[in-house]
């Protein structure tokens, strides 16, 4: 991981040398090195060569070796930030790349500010990963969940859960900016027997969005992320 001061180094993978050289452009204007590859076999060398801070990785790769793989294979040795990149109707695609482990997603086409708010945000997760315990509250605006006494207050007043419902708060905060599936947000919560029962988390959610959010038919904090799951939003991406 990079020291403070020092320019971080984004691995690129994209069989498509137009968009390759886009994010090369883009992401060196910056102030990032940026590494390319074009197909799995080469992102896997480059990522064990050069240990990059992230990696932005197509799902749609050719050959045997694609996004999916490659993700699987980092993640059993590497626990570098991976930001997906997929088309239009790949959902199916998205939720099995964050189920293994990538960090984030964002859907072809998409703007070049959208994509360094999130490498920003990504890298900002990854050096705030430190050896220490880990935090005993979580806030937000006028939101604060207590997990040691597993209490709930908004604007200092407390907030009247059910125990599903801050199980499924604590688990959003926990992994908040980053997208969770609803298979894994489901397996958490009710266990793995219940992971395809997205209708059960939907009116879960619905609750608990009335009693946390500000405005819950315009909710800001627990977003939907649309055939893929949820992200408890803290930072604005644009």
């Amino acid at each position: 991981m990079t020291r403070p001061n020092e320019k971080a180094t984004i691995l690129v993978v994209d069989d498509e040398p137009e968009i390759l050289r886009a994010l090369r452009a883009g992401l060196a204007a910056q102030g990032y090195a940026v590494q390319t590859a074009m197909n799995g076999e080469e992102a896997l060398r480059s990522a064990s060569a050069d240990a990059p801070d992230l990696v932005i990785l197509d799902v749609m790769l050719p050959g045997a070796v694609d996004g999916l793989e490659v993700c699987r294979r980092l993640r059993e040795w590497s626990a570098v930030p991976i930001l997906m990149l997929s088309a239009l109707g790949q959902e199916r695609q998205k939720v099995a790349a964050l189920d293994l482990g990538a960090d984030d997603y964002l859907t072809k086409p998409f703007g070049m500010d959208e994509l360094t708010a999130r490498v920003r945000a990504a890298l900002r997760r990854a050096r705030g990963v430190q050896p220490a315990a880990e935090p005993s509250a979580f806030t937000w605006n006028d939101l604060t969940v207590d997990y040691a006494r597993r209490l709930v207050t908004k604007g200092g007043q407390e907030i009247k859960l059910t125990p599903l419902e801050y199980d499924i708060l604590r688990f959003l905060t926990q992994n908040a900016d980053r997208v969770v599936t609803h298979r894994l947000l489901l397996a958490r919560v009710w266990g793995a027997e219940y992971t395809e029962d997205t209708q059960l988390l939907r009116v879960h959610i619905g609750h608990l969005r009335r009693k946390v959010e500000d405005d819950p038919t315009r909710p800001r904090l627990i977003v939907t992320e649309p055939g893929v799951g949820y992200r408890l939003k803290t930072v604005d991406p644009l």
